[in-house]
């Protein structure tokens, strides 16, 4: 089964906010997909963006090759001696067939042509390999501000989310996964955020770039005005994501 294809490149043009203001993955999350392949040679941080998972999966494998069409992101990935960075599609990699042990797909998976993404995967697992891709659904909020974030999320930008992101919306429910399931522990993402920091992540969506693209205006400001009625200080308050892992062992 093939899904649509993405559209091309969503982050170049917000990679700065994408790299400062995206939350951080748990650690039980690096310790379980760093479980699932027979040997801990070599990763592939396909979709890398800009390096959220690069450097913890380096803790755990002797080196990482990390890939994403977008060099601008790349750009704003850290520097790690363990991590190579590389310019190329999903579909496409400049990888040794049979040389990667475990390929890492974080919150990108929705964007790949599934069916040419999954046939490469085949190509470049070495023996005992594994694939583990993962995505944090929808952010949710206590009180006034939680309901301003629905809005602006589902209301005022929800008409320029690209269609991919219908697959993140069912927390990866109906994206093609061939691969023989291993099952993944029930985790979350949770950060304490102050407004602008919040803020900054909104204007990290895809669907912000695209409305600002469109209107010429940027919808966050209001959505910090509304917010600041509730959220008068400078403290920082609780957000929280489901984590949902696809994990599969890989058969060539």
């Amino acid at each position: 089964m093939s899904s649509p294809k993405a559209s091309g490149d969503h982050f170049s043009a917000i990679s700065s906010a994408y790299a400062a203001f995206r939350p951080r993955y748990p650690r039980e999350l690096f310790e379980f997909v760093a479980s699932l392949p027979r040997l801990r040679y070599r990763a592939w941080d396909c979709g890398a963006g800009s390096g959220q998972a690069s450097s913890d999966l380096a803790e755990y494998f002797d080196e990482v090759i990390a890939t994403d069409i977008s060099a601008t992101q790349l750009a704003e990935a850290p520097p790690h001696p363990k991590v190579r960075w590389l310019v190329a599609p999903a579909e496409s990699a400049p990888l040794v067939s049979g040389s990667i042990d475990l390929t890492a797909v974080a919150q990108a998976l929705h964007w790949f042509d599934h069916e040419r993404f999954y046939a490469e995967v085949r190509r470049v697992s070495a023996p005992g390999g594994a694939i583990a891709a993962w995505t944090y659904g929808p952010p949710r909020m206590a009180g006034e501000v939680g309901k301003a974030l629905d809005r602006i999320m589902y209301e005022t930008v929800g008409p320029f989310w690209p269609p991919e992101r219908r697959f993140v919306e069912d927390e990866y429910r109906s994206i093609p996964f061939p691969f023989d399931r291993i099952p993944a522990p029930v985790m979350t993402l949770e950060e304490s955020w102050t407004l602008p920091h919040l803020a900054g992540y909104i204007r990290s969506w895809s669907a912000t770039a695209r409305y600002i693209s469109a209107r010429g205006e940027d919808p966050v400001t209001a959505f910090e005005a509304e917010a600041r009625t509730e959220w008068p200080g400078d403290e920082a308050r609780r957000i929280v994501w489901n984590l949902v892992v696809l994990a599969g062992k890989v058969e060539r």
